[in-house]
């Protein structure tokens, strides 16, 4: 019986396809590298076209795999950034680069919204603050800096929903990029004083449900990748929620560290947490809700670094720096500003304690270090908010380095949990694309297809170390604050 599902994850830094079978598991992977733009200090954007292309492209390329018969290929879904903003003519064409969940670009906008919302409560009703994560402030920039653009916006919608629009869906957007956009209630309705700014309801499609069927493949894409314009276009959800369902956080007080391009860290909970500091999203499990903290930068951050000092193969980093000193160089990552816990766009990286004794090396530890401090000041954050935070997991990208791994196993100063051949959210949207076609009994049946790996421990000799530079790197985050935002506004 024909039962392969396909998800396609849009990530910062690469668009990932995988093949699944409900009996068989992962049949085939692929990937094509994404580029970050970033044309004007603290902004964030990335092409559409190259987005299709990559696409297109990993798709032939399962097509193709001898493990994949393309005939038993019935659903795709999509993944990606939240909340990335798209706008769409009539037609359904891009109209601009996508501006990306780590742009920076509109803190006057949010500033004002911040003010101009506040009688509504949108931190009450959709659990979030405005910040530049929402979709409004980014909206009103848009009206004022590109009206042309703004007057010829149909839709504004995700990333992931644009993919599925460009492949043939019907437009719409996913409950968790309109609940984070901060266009939706915790209930689900529409919180229209948000809807209301220059517009953007009238702008904003239908909410869909992850595992939803939006429609079926082009025709003439189906043709180029070699598929049936019968496989259905299903919803798929945020990266983050599906990379973190996908690593087997199905139970109260699991929580992930997930080192993508940004940072995010997730907790499972079974009631919904309203906490200016963090996101909320509801589990792809009824019933089940995902509190959660993205920081602006993390694996974008160390490739920045590797760029800067011309580094070409990072394990042979990794074996140089595990030899220098901890925290001999503390990093603040905020280099495209910071999200949570402390939603301040204006922020800037910082590298302090730098000597003439210190090298490329030092500096790329220190970047390491200060993700993993910046991910405890999320934890610390969360655990004050009264989120259980028992059981541990890490994930993604930065996951394949035991450097960057045992250094957040000591910062956070406990073990975590590994999953193997772990695909990221690219995983959970192929099972959201089962989900919808009637493939797998339902949401709670991904745990077949999760595989534990090593337990990574805290190092005891970098326990107290960490410590004591941690206390530091908040002292250090509080004091270069108001310098931070000085330079941010010349």
């Amino acid at each position: 019986m024909a039962q392969v599902t396909i998800g396609l994850d849009i990530g910062t830094t690469g668009v990932k396809a995988v093949a699944l079978h409900p009996d068989r598991g992962l049949l085939a992977q692929e990937t094509r590298a994404n580029t970050l733009w970033s044309p004007r200090p603290g902004w964030a954007e990335a092409s559409t076209s190259q987005w299709l292309t990559n696409v297109i492209e990993v798709l032939g390329a399962l097509t193709h795999s001898p493990a994949v018969t393309p005939s038993d290929v019935v659903a795709v879904a999509t993944t990606g950034m939240v909340p990335a903003v798209v706008g769409v003519d009539v037609s359904g064409h891009a109209l601009r680069p996508a501006i990306l969940q780590n742009d920076a670009r509109a803190s006057r906008e949010v500033e004002e919204l911040a003010r101009s919302l506040a009688q509504d409560e949108p931190l009450l009703n959709t659990g979030s603050p405005v910040t530049q994560q929402s979709v409004a402030p980014t909206a009103l920039w848009l009206a004022r800096h590109e009206p042309e653009i703004w007057e010829r916006t149909e839709h504004v919608m995700g990333s992931y929903d644009w993919l599925l629009l460009a492949l043939g869906a019907q437009p719409h957007v996913e409950r968790n990029w309109a609940l984070e956009a901060g266009l939706s209630t915790v209930g689900g309705d529409s919180f229209l004083p948000a809807h209301r700014v220059v517009g953007v309801g009238d702008r904003v499609p239908s909410v869909a449900e992850p595992g939803q069927v939006v429609g079926t493949l082009n025709p003439s894409i189906a043709a180029r990748v070699g598929l049936s314009s019968e496989v259905a276009l299903v919803v798929g959800g945020a990266d983050h929620v599906l990379s973190a369902y996908a690593a087997g956080l199905a139970a109260e007080g699991d929580w992930l560290l997930k080192l993508g391009g940004a940072g995010d860290i997730l907790s499972v909970s079974r009631t919904p947490l309203v906490d200016a500091r963090f996101y909320l999203d509801a589990h792809p499990v009824d019933g089940l809700w995902l509190p959660n903290g993205c920081m602006a930068t993390s694996g974008s951050l160390v490739r920045w670094i590797q760029t800067l000092i011309g580094a070409t193969d990072l394990a042979a980093m990794d074996a140089e720096a595990s030899g220098r000193r901890a925290a001999g160089i503390l990093c603040l990552p905020y280099f495209l500003g910071e999200k949570s816990p402390l939603n301040d766009p204006d922020l800037r990286g910082v590298f302090a304690g730098i000597h003439l004794g210190h090298d490329r090396v030092d500096l790329y530890r220190s970047a390491l270090e200060g993700i993993a401090f910046g991910f405890r000041h999320n934890a610390d954050a969360m655990r004050d908010a009264g989120l259980a935070l028992d059981r541990a997991t890490v994930t993604n990208g930065g996951a394949t380095s035991r450097l960057w791994k045992t250094i957040h196993a000591s910062v956070m100063g406990v073990p975590l949990r590994t999953v193997l051949g772990h695909p990221g959210a690219s995983l959970g949207a192929a099972v959201a694309a089962a989900v919808g076609v009637g493939a797998v009994r339902g949401w709670a049946d991904v745990t077949r297809f999760v595989s534990e790996g090593e337990t990574i421990d805290p190092d005891p000799a970098l326990v107290a170390r960490y410590d004591g530079a941690y206390e530091i790197w908040r002292e250090l985050s509080d004091a270069t604050a108001s310098t931070a935002r000085a330079i941010a506004r010349l």
